[in-house]
């Protein structure tokens, strides 16, 4: 068993075509891959699963993965992350990620434990929708790009968003959570 999924045999991952454990959060994961892809229109190559992101704060050093980036034109215009349980929580180190993962805010960060979602603005962290079901379609974010905001961000503004990624994803972890680990 790995970390503290209950291993429930092994599954065909949607996007990669890879064989991959088949767990109870992985359930969830193939099925919003499936969203994105049959019912939201993007293409499998426009979405990134299990991202690594490498997060130092300070002396500090570890790795976190996030569930999914969706690309379009080059850049990532929504971020999504998962993690069982409360969004309320999450929303912040998602947010996070989203100034970590690329050199600008990404648009669109999303917060889902597989049932629930609550789309957040990347810049204000506001919930702006909730439900994996307004998740935008890809023709609309297209059609939004040009007024979207990808504002830089700087090197300051980084290292805090990174000390608050390592606080709550990695410091704050379970021993046996094989999505992050201290380096």
């Amino acid at each position: 068993m790995a970390g503290h999924h209950l291993i429930l045999g092994r599954v065909e991952d949607f996007l990669t075509g890879r064989q991959i454990d088949d767990t109870h959060d992985e359930r969830y994961l193939q099925a919003i891959a499936r969203k994105l892809v049959l019912e939201k229109g993007y293409n499998k190559s426009q979405i990134e699963s299990r991202c690594r992101l490498r997060v130092e704060a300070g002396e500090k050093c570890g790795l976190i993965t996030i569930a999914f980036m969706v690309q379009i034109k080059g850049r990532v215009v929504i971020l999504i992350h998962y993690g069982p349980g409360s969004l309320v929580t999450r929303h912040r180190p998602a947010l996070a990620f989203g100034r970590l993962v690329a050199p600008y805010q990404v648009p669109l960060v999303v917060v889902t434990n597989g049932r629930q979602a609550d789309i957040l603005d990347g810049k204000t962290g506001k919930i702006i929708n909730k439900g994996l079901d307004e998740i935008p379609a890809r023709d609309d974010l297209e059609g939004q790009l040009t007024d979207m905001e990808f504002e830089p961000i700087d090197r300051e503004r980084r290292q805090r968003e990174a000390r608050i990624v390592f606080a709550y994803e990695i410091d704050d972890s379970c021993p046996c959570d094989d999505s992050s680990c201290r380096l």
